[in-house]
């Protein structure tokens, strides 16, 4: 783990450098707090221990600083300092220090206060990490691993009021895939699953980094393509289109073909100003492309 060490004094900066590197600690150095905020901003350390009376930027400023500063990650900040009243105490804890040891300081009792900074320092790593897994089991479809259909929805909301912000374009596909229920009643549930994950994850390669797919409802898919026209939302949906019908799913030794219907829709449209107008413009233009025979895709606007 890397430790930042802030301290003007070049002695007893030494000394607490050599004890941590004993211990195992990777240890940088500055002379004074301004320079320890700019470490900080280009390293990746979450334990800190400061004097507390610097140059440029005192103990007192850098944690509020550091407390202040926007993230998900958290500092662990040891105060250093000759200072040992409890006014004193009370003030750097109060600026946000998690520990505070006055010098001289005993060795041992140092080791110690450092392994409950790690211990701390990596519990909330941990806890962290769980967070985000949950977030990301909320937000996605277990089955196919793409957005599920409220975060889908989200972004498209956020997309809409971004393009009338912005007065720019954005377009939406809906896509269905075709005689879902013929492969399930010859191959069973189970290589339905495969299919549909097997396509969300050709659509999801098929897009640009910024455009989202998300399952919509079964065998449905929703894609959302901000800044996107829509002679580029033909181009992207002939691209899934052959994506899709080129290469069969291989479910054990069985090779499924499979096709897709898409409706395609763009905010050009007057009546696709907002979410009801745009949902119902690619509904309608998907189950137009499923009565031309399927395997296509369809504008909405052409049928207004």
């Amino acid at each position: 783990m890397k430790v930042l060490i802030a301290d003007d004094d070049k002695i007893s900066r030494l000394l607490v450098k050599k004890l941590l590197t004993s211990i195992g600690y990777e240890v940088l150095e500055a002379e004074d707090g301004e320079r320890a905020w700019q470490i900080l901003q280009e390293e990746p350390i979450r334990l800190i221990v400061l004097d507390w009376v610097m140059p440029k930027i005192d103990g007192t400023e850098l944690c509020k600083r550091l407390r202040a500063s926007k993230g998900e990650e958290y500092y662990y900040i040891i105060v250093l300092t000759g200072r040992n009243s409890s006014e004193d105490i009370i003030a750097g804890l109060q600026a946000g220090a998690d520990d505070y040891i006055t010098k001289p300081f005993l060795p041992q009792e140092f080791e110690m206060r450092l392994k409950i900074a790690r211990r701390i320092l990596v519990l909330r790593q941990s806890m962290q990490e769980d967070l985000e897994n949950q977030r990301y089991i909320i937000q996605h479809d277990i089955l196919t691993g793409i957005l599920n259909q409220e975060e889908i929805i989200k972004v498209l909301e956020k997309e809409i009021n971004r393009a009338q912000r912005q007065k720019s374009k954005l377009s939406v596909i809906m896509g269905d895939l075709d005689n879902f229920k013929r492969i399930n009643d010859m191959y069973g549930n189970a290589a339905g699953d495969t299919v549909l994950a097997e396509i969300a994850k050709r659509m999801k390669n098929a897009l640009r980094i910024y455009d989202n797919v998300g399952r919509y409802d079964g065998k449905e898919f929703l894609l959302v393509l901000p800044g996107c026209s829509i002679d580029e939302a033909r181009l992207i949906a002939r691209r899934i289109l052959n994506v899709i019908k080129n290469e069969p799913v291989l479910y054990h030794d069985n090779k499924i073909p499979v096709t897709i219907s898409l409706g395609l829709t763009c905010n050009d449209n007057a009546d696709c100003s907002d979410l009801k107008g745009i949902i119902e413009a690619v509904d309608f233009a998907m189950r137009q492309a499923k009565e031309k025979g399927r395997n296509r895709y369809e504008v909405a606007e052409e049928y207004i």
